[in-house]
């Protein structure tokens, strides 16, 4: 399901006003002796987009999922400021039965909202993601892209304060991925979503967020926060910009140095 609603069991007092999802010296380490995360310490700001980039392995997923309440840690703490939580996962996982208004109610649906309520936010969700005219259409129907849009839509009914995304755009080819990199962007921006985003793409992490966490191979460290800085609104031209490629140029050295 592409929406969770959740409140991490840890201790509140290190949430502030501004900060959304705290990370205290979190540990993850699984029963057969691989310790996957060591010593996390990350505070991701309301409103912020936050990227985490790292060698395969180095439990960037497994973060994500502990801040979801999909996974408990060995040690520390994940804090949330709300219960109202998104997950869009690397595949779309929608149900091949039922066309795309019935996939994007269905988070709604099992959030028990009334059937007016759930119907009026699936058709504005996907309205947002630019799939009006294809409610009535199976997954069968629809191209890569426009299955992952559906999924975006999905988790975006119960209207969450945080979205957490998996590595979302992955199999998407280079144009199809673009396209749902600024879609996104615009609903961050608009919607004014705290959101965390795994990715293996150094180019996609300048894009979108606001700061980029750079982790270890396995266990899992943070080596370094870079902050992103742009002026105005991130459209395609972003990518041409000097400054972009010189951000991606420095993560990309700091990825090649901690492999």
């Amino acid at each position: 399901m592409d929406s969770i609603d959740t409140m991490q069991g840890a201790d509140a007092s290190l949430l502030t006003k501004n900060t959304q999802i705290v990370f205290d010296a979190v540990v993850k380490r699984f029963p057969t002796g691989t310790t996957a995360l060591d010593g996390i310490d990350l505070a991701v700001r309301r409103g912020e987009f936050v990227a985490v980039v790292g060698p395969s392995g180095c439990g960037k997923s497994t973060l994500l999922r502990m801040a979801a309440g999909l996974e408990c840690g060995t040690d520390g703490s994940v804090s949330l400021g709300t219960d109202s939580v998104g997950f869009i996962f690397q595949e779309p996982t929608l149900l091949p039965w039922r066309d795309v208004l019935g996939n994007v109610e269905l988070s709604a649906e099992l959030g028990h909202l009334d059937s007016r309520t759930r119907r009026h936010r699936a058709v504005a969700a996907i309205d947002s993601v630019g799939l009006g005219g294809f409610a009535n259409q199976l997954p069968s129907a629809l191209s890569g892209g426009m299955k992952m849009r559906v999924s975006l839509a999905r988790a975006l009914t119960l209207l969450p304060d945080v979205l957490l995304l998996d590595e979302p755009f992955g199999a998407l080819d280079e144009m199809t991925r673009h396209d749902m990199q600024s879609l996104l962007y615009t609903l961050c921006t608009e919607g004014e979503f705290t959101a965390m985003f795994i990715t293996h793409s150094v180019a996609e992490a300048v894009f979108l967020a606001d700061r980029v966490v750079v982790m270890t191979p396995r266990p899992g460290k943070i080596h370094s926060i870079v902050d992103i800085a742009f002026d105005g609104p991130r459209t395609e031209s972003l990518r041409f910009d000097s400054r972009f490629t010189d951000y991606a140029a420095r993560i990309s050295s700091i990825l090649r140095g901690v492999a």
